[in-house]
């Protein structure tokens, strides 16, 4: 504020002192007098003037420092709420596995929103009122099998071929960087209790001609996970609506998704007797108790029928499945089953103390149509796993299974789901799914690995072509080479594997992590027994290697 000054006039001064001049000296002497003290006056007020000045800028400075250590409480007291806020979610993470809380045990960078704070978390970025996580990787994989597939990186258990075909006498290496992925999660608080999700992830692993919706829903570009959740911690409800892995698969934590028990191998098609798809589907889940969920979810249905000489019986015009309608965004390539109904699965997960343990259930409806009626059949699936430690924090075990009629769809090998009776009726396919493994965590950034899965289908249908696993097919030429097709009906019975491999961190840091993996198998292949009684088989070895590099 600019100090007031008080100006004597020169004019003024100049009329005293002529006044003075032209006076007596007694008068001239007054005047002096008066104009020295309007003088000392001035200089008072001046002095006056600049102590105010003073005074204004100390209380100006003492207003600030409150004001900012104002600022300074309120934002130490959000800090310790945040804080609180967090302590309690991790502890409930530990004690209940608890949904959308950070998990200390995980590498995923999970953000925590605020009602009154947007707060994100270390990985994460904040875009409007959401939080938004990338992540992903690179992936550059080597495969080499002793058997030609003419396949990518994914191995196809069902189409290891025979001894009669020259694929089975021939090696087969590739490079492949298809299976670099890409994800990102936006997650955001409505309110302290409440917390919506939406989760993306991508990859390459998919073609125009073999996109189709039986187990990987794998349209081009390649879906893997698209889903929205809707959590409500104070009341225990959690829902889900979008693709992403069967309630079916197990978890990791609760029932919880990003937490399913996806084995470590570097085949994106898994170990045979893994229990899996990715579909879309609408879940609900209930945290019944600590410790203790429950969950029921509607699927898109779909069905997986025998490969070829599968074929309707003689005489009979039956409708089972269709190609595709292109107009209708559907690939005409392949083939469409008939489904009435979603499948239907519910799970009941449940950790008391030690490990993670569940029973899960799966209804299935098929139906076909022969003329003058529609035929309808239901498949089913009763199912348990078992994770648990078997040395702390240094070796895991795990088991799972599923046993049932129609359940092929939900295992790695995709034996079919069902067969046709010889008069055009639907006959689910009786078949079990087993995988065991043990992941050892060696140090930190190094874990090995071993599974060991099986599946098995057992005979359906008409003993034609129309069932599945007859006795009466041809199955002489499969060990012979250069045997013509007709003579090697062989339909699979079983597909059995045992795998081993490692993951190692060769980085990990403020750059990002750098991965590398080994896996190598051991699949046996084996058909139903034909005519005179021969039962063909055949084996896979696969070697992979992979370098992996993840930037968030």
């Amino acid at each position: 504020m600019p100090l007031l000054r008080l100006r004597v006039p020169s004019a003024l001064v100049l009329a005293l002192l002529s006044s003075a001049a032209l006076s007596t000296p007694a008068q001239a002497q007054s005047v002096a007098e008066m104009a020295a003290r309007m003088d000392a006056m001035q200089k008072q007020m001046l002095a006056m003037q600049q102590e105010l000045a003073d005074l204004r800028h100390r209380a100006s400075a003492r207003q600030a420092e409150i004001v900012a250590n104002d600022r300074r409480q309120r934002a130490q007291e959000r800090a310790r709420e945040r804080t609180a806020t967090t302590q309690v979610r991790q502890q409930q993470v530990v004690r209940t596995g608890g949904r959308g809380s950070v998990d200390p045990a995980s590498n995923n960078h999970l953000p925590v929103i605020l009602a009154y704070d947007l707060v994100c978390g270390s990985g994460s970025y904040v875009l409007g009122q959401v939080c938004f996580t990338p992540g992903g990787f690179i992936e550059l994989t080597g495969i080499f099998r002793n058997l030609n597939l003419v396949s990518d990186v994914e191995t196809n258990f069902g189409g290891i071929p025979f001894r009669n075909s020259p694929l089975s006498r021939e090696n087969e290496f590739r490079f492949s960087a298809r299976q670099s992925r890409f994800t990102g999660m936006f997650m955001a608080k409505v309110d302290p209790e409440l917390a919506v999700t939406g989760y993306y992830e991508l990859d390459f692993l998919g073609a125009a001609v073999n996109s189709n919706s039986r187990e990987s829903n794998s349209y081009v570009p390649r879906i893997r996970q698209l889903f929205a959740a809707l959590d409500s911690r104070d009341t225990g409800w959690h829902v889900l609506a979008g693709q992403a892995y069967s309630l079916i698969t197990t978890n990791t934590v609760g029932i919880t998704p990003l937490k399913e028990q996806i084995p470590l191998t570097i085949d994106p098609q898994f170990v045979p007797g893994f229990n899996w798809t990715r579909n879309p589907q609408v879940r609900v889940v209930k945290d019944v108790a600590p410790g203790l969920w429950a969950a029921v979810a509607l699927e898109s249905p779909q069905s997986v029928l025998p490969p070829s000489p599968f074929a309707a019986p003689n005489g009979v015009s039956v409708n089972f499945s269709n190609p595709g309608d292109v107009v209708g965004q559907l690939n005409s390539t392949t083939t469409y089953s008939n489904n009435s109904a979603p499948d239907v699965t519910a799970k009941l997960a449940f950790e008391p103390g030690f490990g993670h343990y569940e029973v899960k259930g799966l209804a299935r409806f098929f139906n076909d149509r022969v003329i003058g009626r529609t035929n309808d059949a239901t498949g089913y699936g009763i199912g348990a796993s078992a994770t648990f430690p078997v040395l702390d924090k240094r070796l895991d075990f795990q088991i799972s299974g599923l046993v049932g009629r129609g359940i092929g769809r939900y295992g790695t090998a995709l034996l079919p789901d069902f067969a046709l009776r010889a008069d055009g009726s639907i006959a689910p396919i009786p078949a079990f799914q087993l995988l065991t493994g043990v992941v050892g965590h060696v140090q930190p950034g190094t874990d090995v690995y071993v599974y060991a899965g099986w599946e098995q289908a057992s005979r359906a249908g008409a003993f034609s072509t129309a069932g599945y696993g007859s006795p009466t097919l041809t199955v002489t030429g499969c060990n012979i080479e250069g045997s013509a097709a007709a003579t090697c009906q062989a339909e699979t019975r079983e597909i059995r594997q045992i795998t081993g491999g490692f993951w190692h961190d060769l980085y990990k840091g403020s750059f990002g992590r750098l991965a590398a993996g080994a896996q190598i198998s051991y699949t046996e292949r084996t058909a139903f027994r034909g005519e005179f009684g021969i039962n063909p088989s055949t084996h896979l070895i696969v070697g992979l290697a992979s370098l992996r590099y993840y930037p968030f």
